[in-house]
């Protein structure tokens, strides 16, 4: 029998905390996309696959509670960035892994704990990390990783506030510390914009009209 991670043994985490620069300032994650807030949408795909779904938010609070999850900001007030919100995450985490979503990527994969759990035991990481193809600007496609879609276990966590208390807020700097593993999602079944997300209004907009 395969050891697997059980699904109530993994919190959520929506993070909704950044400042929405390139779309004017505006809440993100409380943006409509297809008649619904991004961050619900993102919600609604993460909460089956998880035991329970948490926010980080910044501001508009209560809008987010309204969503029917518990939401928590930054411990600073300058907008830190994604490493802010996985130390929140982790801080308020009670189950042995979180696993962390942007708020602007509203068709996620329905399957993106499963897989990041079956490869993160496969090799004994300390996190696993989604990899997804991306378009190069000469027309080639490369798999990039996708560094906020990442499940981490709750140990972690020390590691993270000595990075963070020392200055640092580049994800990549921090995941490059502890063993990592890449989980492709590319196979012919995958969404192609299941890793799209949404900076500005043009994209969102873009995004509404692509079939599902």
């Amino acid at each position: 029998m395969t050891e697997a991670i059980d699904p109530q043994d993994i919190t959520g985490l929506i993070l909704a905390g950044g400042r929405g620069s390139r779309m004017g300032g505006v809440d993100k994650g409380l943006q409509n996309f297809n008649g619904m807030p991004l961050a619900l949408h993102a919600l609604m795909r993460l909460g089956p696959q998880v035991g329970t779904v948490m926010v980080n938010a910044n501001r508009n609070l209560s809008a987010y509670e309204s969503f029917g999850a518990s939401v928590w900001p930054d411990a600073s007030t300058d907008f830190a960035g994604p490493l802010s919100g996985f130390l929140v995450g982790l801080e308020r985490c009670e189950t042995p892994y979180l696993l962390t979503v942007p708020c602007d990527t509203p068709r996620l994969p329905l399957d993106l704990a499963g897989r990041l759990a079956q490869a993160l035991l496969r090799e004994d990481a300390d996190m696993a990390m989604a990899a997804a193809p991306e378009i190069n600007p000469d027309g080639t496609t490369e798999l990039r990783s996708q560094p906020v879609f990442c499940l981490l276990k709750v140990g972690l966590m020390e590691s993270l506030v000595r990075f963070t208390n020392g200055g640092g807020r580049k994800i990549d700097a921090w995941t490059s510390q502890h063993s990592t593993v890449m989980v492709p999602f590319d196979t012919a079944q995958d969404d192609t914009f299941a890793f799209a997300n949404v900076n500005t209004l043009q994209e969102l907009q873009a995004l509404e009209s692509q079939p599902v």
